[in-house]
């Protein structure tokens, strides 16, 4: 690469630079987030190792329904872009309310899965003793569903508006929260209970508590009361949350079906046996310190994808893109090869002196595991630029009916065979890395198509068709009372 061609990747528009500036507060923010799930496996695991196993089924679940319910609230980040785009900025204070007022009833409905947690992880055939184990973490997560919800609605109108280092603020005072607790909950430390498990989901509950109020007090803040309406614009818009709904309930039922396909994926692992879960679960947490960071890197995409998309940008955005697919695959490459080379620098963290021989049955199957994990992480980085890219622009039934088409066929049933036929961990391992890389070809795919350039969320209609397609796959519809015009897409 000339000196010249250089410049222009890192400076130009659509550029690394201008990618790494707003992405950098992000993946610190997933790293966050990471650290603080690795953080209580880590001392779960050195509670004992039933509570490890039990962890990962009982997140699974917890995040199934979650997820769907948090990547809808988050949605509004792609209003927000989209409206700081097109110079709406008035706009964007009644579209992050209309997240707000979704996440506080999603968030207390989400209560009532309380009462199905003994039936849903009896499913699984785990021991007792980890079923258990379940039921408690479970019912303890559930109460931070409405937290964590306002937290994902309130940094849509920071990330959207590319002040992203306020969302690492909000989530770093949760994560701070989290830590002590978790440390003195579950080990009985300064004072406090001996809790283990429930020490950390009560632990999860206060920290997101602790994001949730700091976001909504920097939210109303004076500073952004005029400019963004986001006291004025408090009150509930029909078409508008008809309009978040619409695109973001399916962006979370993507994610949700995906994390349905993996918690299944879980429970069938478990009936392999105890130590074929640790070693899954085990690795599934090394898998997102790589996962989670590039998070940051794919929702930076999105947010510049939707600002540029409301500007009739196209170009640009098409280009912050593959900038962002570049810098994702060298970090996950580099990850992957560490994965590879040195397995034991990750395992060690989870080590188990007080149980010698289950930890060895763990030990042996988890570098063998990361080899997987190695394979599809270079795959992983196309699926999370592209799925992003992908909802930035609005084209969020595409997503959802590839989860409903590929995660169950190439992953769950086949696993579910791999264990009703006794071929082993290993085989249900194939089936997972199988999926990644079927997912991510098909982002890929349907980016190159170039559908997305037309689509916006928003009232305002693009000025110019970015790429030519026959006129009636569109359908042109009055979305807001205010505007003459508005462009929903038909993907």
């Amino acid at each position: 690469m000339s000196r010249g061609t250089w410049k222009k990747w890192w400076y130009g528009e659509g550029g690394a630079n201008e990618l790494m500036a707003l992405a950098l507060p992000l993946i610190l923010s997933s790293s966050v987030w990471t650290l603080q799930v690795t953080l209580d496996r880590i001392m779960l695991s050195r509670f004992d190792s039933n509570s490890v196993a039990a962890a990962m089924p009982a997140v699974c679940f917890f995040w199934t329904p979650f997820i769907l319910l948090q990547y809808t609230a988050n949605y509004a980040t792609t209003f927000v872009a989209q409206y700081l785009g097109a110079g709406e900025r008035r706009r964007i204070g009644p579209a992050v309310w209309q997240s707000i007022y979704f996440s506080v009833v999603a968030g207390v409905a989400f209560l009532a899965l309380i009462l199905l947690a003994p039936q849903v992880f009896a499913l699984g055939d785990h021991s007792p003793e980890v079923q258990a184990l379940e039921t408690i973490y479970f019912r303890c997560l559930a109460f931070s569903a409405l937290p964590m919800l306002i937290v994902a609605s309130v940094n849509s109108f920071f990330s959207g508006r590319g002040q992203t280092w306020t969302v690492l603020l909000i989530d770093v005072c949760g994560l701070a929260v989290n830590a002590v607790l978790a440390f003195a909950l579950i080990f009985g430390h300064f004072g406090m209970p001996r809790l283990g498990i429930a020490g950390a989901g009560w632990a999860t509950v206060a920290g997101s508590s602790a994001s949730a109020a700091v976001g909504l007090a920097l939210f109303l803040g004076r500073c952004y009361r005029d400019e963004f309406q986001t006291l004025a614009g408090w009150r509930f818009d029909r078409e508008l949350f008809r309009r978040l709904m619409r695109y973001g309930l399916p962006s979370g039922v993507q994610l949700g079906l995906d994390v349905l396909a993996f918690t299944v994926f879980i429970f069938i692992v478990g009936r392999l046996g105890d130590s074929e879960l640790g070693a899954t679960n085990i690795t599934f947490t090394i898998n997102m310190v790589a996962v989670l960071p590039m998070l940051g890197m794919a929702q930076a995409v999105s947010v510049l994808v939707g600002q540029r998309l409301g500007g009739d940008r196209p170009e640009l955005a098409e280009r912050t893109t593959w900038t962002g697919f570049g810098i994702a695959w060298l970090y996950m490459t580099a990850v992957a090869l560490l994965y590879v080379l040195i397995p034991g620098f990750f395992l060690w963290l989870f080590e188990n002196d007080e149980q010698p021989e289950q930890w060895a049955a763990v030990a042996d199957r988890v570098p063998v595991l990361l080899r997987f994990v190695a394979v599809y992480s270079l795959f992983d980085s196309i699926n999370l630029i592209f799925n992003f890219a992908l909802r930035g622009a609005g084209d969020t039934r595409f997503v959802t009916i590839v989860a409903v088409m590929l995660a169950w066929p190439i992953m769950v049933l086949p696993s579910w065979a791999a264990w009703r036929f006794g071929w082993g961990l290993y085989w249900a391992w194939a089936f997972v890395t199988a999926y990644v890389i079927a997912l991510a070809l098909a982002f890929w795919i349907r980016f190159q198509m170039g559908r997305w350039k037309t689509m916006r969320v928003i009232e305002t209609a693009p000025n110019k068709v970015a790429v030519a397609e026959p006129a009636e796959d569109y359908e042109q519809t009055t979305d807001s009372p205010r505007s003459g015009m508005a462009t929903s897409v038909n993907p």
